[in-house]
């Protein structure tokens, strides 16, 4: 079975980051998958090629030029005319609005359609219209998490007989209590903290979505009882400014760390002691995965997909989305109880195994491709 997937990129970001699991995943499985990267001029998306050829990923590009263009899915189309692969995975809505017309016009048998978050601007009538007309292109598809399958069916009128959901999963190794402990300590060390420092940590793009200002408001009412604790925000965007003002202005600047983009992100995770993703909406959260693998208990907010992914009261608390006191009282809660910490952090890491093992993802991802299009996967790569 050949599999062609389609994304237009501009950052490696959630979609991004399960593609490049995925893919690979999926031709342990005997999945010839291939990856079209949609890129523009500018924006030419080398470290994500690298990393998709460094895993055996196949990976070309096409640039894109304009949100709409009819030269592109002229192109797209003498491209998947020409490699005639058995299925066609768009991903995003630029890669569907292209990539499924371009699918269906090259006759493509099987086109699926992989969804991944519920962005507000999806809600736009002129864009749930463009979605309801897409849909009737779709043989099927693919939602990241229950909270994604109801807003397709509510807002887009997806057909409930075409979509099934595969929740991400997250390719990881354990990390030992040893290797823990180190990253602990160099970050502590790199930015002149106490060795006792607690962090709440946080690792996103600085961007509305995150919801970055209620957690430096909510940290503002606690940080004068917990003299150890500190809030520290890995990632970059267009708030950056915005929110490094806001910690001056609320008088936590000296405990407020922004360490901007980090390409061993997931080593500043592990030297965290709480995780906190108070996002205003969040198609699933794949780093609240990594998070759980690095054994974080979690605060984040009681929105879309996040409760299906954290059990609250288990492996974390929700609260609802722009609740400064209930954020505020859920660090309380965390900062005050190492134990419980921990127990949440173990409980998590768990549940990450049990639910979201990249083996399952990339086998439930094949089932709905074998069920629509009706072809077998079987020692092809």
């Amino acid at each position: 079975m050949i599999v062609t997937h389609i994304i237009k990129a501009t950052r490696i970001s959630g979609a991004e980051r399960h593609i490049l699991m995925l893919l690979p995943g999926l031709r342990q499985q005997g999945v010839d998958a291939r990856l079209l990267l949609l890129v523009e001029p500018d924006k030419p998306m080398d470290d994500m090629v690298a990393l998709a050829e460094q895993s055996g990923v196949p990976v070309e590009r096409m640039q894109i030029h304009r949100d709409l263009s009819p030269l592109l899915i002229n192109r797209l189309r003498k491209y998947l005319k020409a490699q005639q692969p058995d299925v066609v995975h768009t991903h995003l809505i630029h890669a569907d609005t292209h990539g499924i017309i371009a699918a269906k016009l090259a006759g493509i048998p099987t086109i699926i359609t992989g969804r991944h978050n519920d962005d507000s601007f999806r809600t736009q009538g002129n864009i749930r219209f463009l979605n309801r007309i897409l849909w009737r292109l779709t043989t099927g598809g693919i939602a990241i998490s229950r909270a994604i399958e109801r807003f397709m069916i509510e807002v887009e009128n997806a057909p409930t007989e075409k979509l099934r959901v595969v929740e991400y999963g997250l390719t990881y190794e354990t990390a030992t209590p040893e290797q823990i402990e180190d990253a602990r300590q160099r970050l502590r060390h790199e930015l002149q903290l106490p060795p006792e420092a607690v962090i709440l940590g946080m690792a996103a793009r600085l961007v509305e979505q995150k919801g970055i200002p209620y957690a430096l408001d909510a940290f503002a009412k606690v940080y004068r009882d917990y003299p150890q604790a500190y809030l520290v925000i890995a990632g970059d965007g267009e708030l950056r400014a915005q929110l490094t003002d806001q910690a001056s202005e609320l008088g936590i600047r000296g405990r407020t760390l922004f360490l901007g983009w980090r390409a061993d992100m997931i080593d500043v995770m592990a030297a965290y002691d709480v995780f906190v993703l108070p996002s205003l909406w969040e198609g699933f959260g794949l780093v609240l995965l990594e998070a759980m693998s690095r054994r974080l208990p979690i605060i984040a907010s009681r929105v879309s997909a996040i409760p299906e992914v954290v059990a609250d009261g288990e492996t974390g608390l929700l609260v609802p989305a722009r609740d400064v006191d209930g954020l505020a009282n859920a660090m309380r809660t965390l900062l005050s109880d190492r134990v419980l910490r921990r127990h949440m952090g173990m409980v998590g890491e768990d549940r990450l195994e049990t639910h979201f093992g990249h083996a399952r993802m990339a086998n439930a991802t094949i089932q709905v491709y074998r069920e629509f299009s009706g072809l077998e996967a079987e020692n092809e790569t």
